[in-house]
C-alpha cells in the first residue's frame, strides 16, 4: 500500500540545478521543523473478514462503498489503523516511527484475539508529514516567479505555495506547503532528516523574499 497524494498535489516537476544546495548559508531563525504526522505500512501477512473485524472490534468502521478497507482507532499511542482483506495494513496518525512500530504491534496483538494470525513484516514509513514557522511574511507571487520551474501557485484554489525538491531515485519529491505567513508543510519525508535538509535548502531562498 502507498501513500498518495491529493490530486492537486500530484505534479511531476522537480527541482534542478538552480536550487540552493548544501549545508552552508544563514541559519534558520524560525521553529521546526517538527513531526505531526507519519504514515506507515506494515504487511500481516493473512487475509481478514473485514465485516467480521469491524463487528468484533472497538472503534472500528468499515463502510466497503466509500473505502475498501476497515479503520480502526487506538488510544494508546493515539493512532488510526487501516486494515485491507488482502492483509496490508496502514498506521496513520502517529508523531514517532517508535509509535507506529507499537501501534502495529498492539493492533496485531488484538487481532489474534480475535482469532486470526497475523504476522509482522515489512514495517515501512510511506510519509512523514511536518511543520515549521519561519517567522516570516513571504511574498509568494515573487517566489513563484523567480521559482517558477518547480512551484506550483494557483491562490484561487489553495493560498499555499507548492515547491518540489527533488531527491536520489527512487524517491519521489519532496513537497513543501508554503503559506504567505511563513508557516511550511512538509510532505513525502521518510525520515525527520529530509525535512531538515529540505529547510536548509528552501530558507536562503525564503529571506530573499521576505516582506519588510
Amino acid at each position: 500500500m502507498v501513500f498518495r497524494y491529493p490530486p492537486f498535489l500530484e505534479i511531476t516537476m522537480s527541482v534542478n540545478s538552480a536550487t540552493p544546495t548544501g549545508s552552508a548559508g544563514p541559519t534558520f531563525t524560525g521553529v521546526g521543523p517538527t513531526v505531526s504526522n507519519i504514515v506507515s505500512g506494515v504487511h500481516l501477512n493473512c487475509r481478514f473478514d473485514l465485516k467480521h473485524l469491524a463487528r468484533s472490534a472497538r472503534n472500528a468502521i468499515y463502510n466497503p462503498k466509500r473505502f475498501p478497507a476497515c479503520i480502526i482507532r487506538i488510544r494508546e499511542p493515539k493512532a488510526t489503523v487501516l486494515v485491507f482483506e488482502q492483509g496490508k495494513m496502514q498506521v496513520l496518525g502517529t508523531k514517532s516511527v517508535d509509535d507506529a512500530r507499537l501501534a502495529a504491534r498492539k493492533f496485531a496483538r488484538m487481532l489474534q484475539k480475535l482469532g486470526y494470525q497475523p504476522r509482522l513484516s515489512g514495517f515501512e514509513v510511506q510519509n512523514m508529514v511536518g511543520n515549521a514557522d519561519t517567522k516570516l511574511v513571504i511574498r509568494l507571487e515573487g517566489l513563484r516567479a523567480a521559482h517558477f520551474q518547480f512551484t506550483v501557485y494557483e491562490p484561487e484554489i489553495f493560498p499555499g505555495l507548492i515547491y518540489s525538491i527533488s531527491r536520489p531515485a527512487p524517491l519521489r519529491p519532496l513537497k513543501l506547503l508554503i503559506f504567505t505567513k511563513g508557516k511550511i508543510v512538509f510532505l513525502g519525508a521518510r525520515k525527520k532528516e529530509d525535512m531538515d535538509d529540505a529547510l536548509r535548502k528552501i530558507w536562503p531562498v525564503l529571506l530573499q523574499f521576505r516582506r519588510e
